[in-house]
């Protein structure tokens, strides 16, 4: 049996607080070989997730999408920059924002560390965001990151790939993670549904991942929701965890907003779009 356990980050328990089960070390071996059996049992059915994920077929992508960089206009072609594979987090920070979302940047705190032995794998990583690339930058800075990354603020690439939605398809059905979220109610769009202009606040997490063959580039994956959650690094040291995730709403920060005080959930900010909030309800 356990109880709830406070959500401020940091925080210890006190000794006698958590009543969770106590047993002898030959408990905890027999319990830790049928967890073993478990995990193993899972490991199979992942390994087969990953091999459907890398058949499904590869569609050309005709679209001439021009981005910012900091090495100047860049084709998608050139986000590969000399690999064949490429992945695209797509980070929600769309321009009227002035920092990108504290979950999206949590997870770019995970592969900003990972990067070097990937691109050594012939896998490039590059972040994707429509705030423009002075904005981009600036934000980088602030994080410490060294992470490639380029605006879509010219190009469709966000809304062709499912992150970025205009009030018309809000007004009309979005999709989001290959499902019809339901409609938003024009009165509560800025002009009425008639526009296709962007809405900032539908801004969506997810990924999308292309490979470079013969010269021609192809989408080989996009993931949204619940699919980015396996390479959210904090959450899977957490689920190793003696508490596990902990948490009852948005409990992190950015990771330069931590203070001594270690506040709260309140203190979290906005973590995900409204479309994504709604698919996982």
């Amino acid at each position: 049996m356990t109880t709830a356990h406070t959500k401020v980050p940091g925080t210890k328990i006190a000794v006698g607080e958590s009543h969770h089960t106590v047993g002898t070390r030959a408990e905890w071996r027999a319990a830790r070989e049928r967890l073993l059996a478990a995990e193993k049992e899972l490991t199979r059915p992942s390994d087969e997730l990953a091999r459907q994920r890398q058949a499904l077929p590869w569609v050309p992508v005709e679209e001439d999408y021009v981005f910012d960089t900091e090495d100047g206009p860049a084709s998608l072609a050139d986000l590969f920059r000399g690999r064949s594979q490429l992945i695209v987090q797509h980070v929600m920070f769309p321009p009227s924002w002035d920092a990108g979302c504290p979950s999206c940047s949590a997870m770019v705190d995970g592969w900003a560390g990972s990067r070097v032995h990937l691109e050594n794998h012939d896998v490039a990583m590059t972040a994707v965001s429509r705030a423009p690339l002075a904005k981009l930058l600036a934000y980088r800075a602030r994080m410490g990151w060294d992470v490639p990354w380029a605006s879509s603020a010219g190009p469709t690439f966000s809304r062709d790939f499912g992150v970025s939605f205009t009030e018309r398809q809000l007004a009309e059905g979005a999709e989001y993670n290959f499902r019809t979220i339901d409609r938003v109610d024009p009165a509560d769009l800025p002009h009425g549904g008639d526009s296709d202009e962007y809405v900032d606040d539908a801004e969506s997490p997810g990924l999308s991942t292309f490979v470079l063959d013969g010269g021609r580039v192809f989408h080989a994956y996009s993931g949204y929701s619940r699919s980015v959650d396996g390479v959210w690094g904090m959450y899977q040291w957490l689920d190793r965890a003696p508490l596990g995730r902990n948490e009852d709403g948005l409990w992190f920060r950015r990771h330069d907003e931590y203070g001594d005080d270690l506040a709260g959930p309140d203190a979290a900010g906005a973590g995900q779009g409204r479309l994504a909030a709604a698919e996982q309800a």
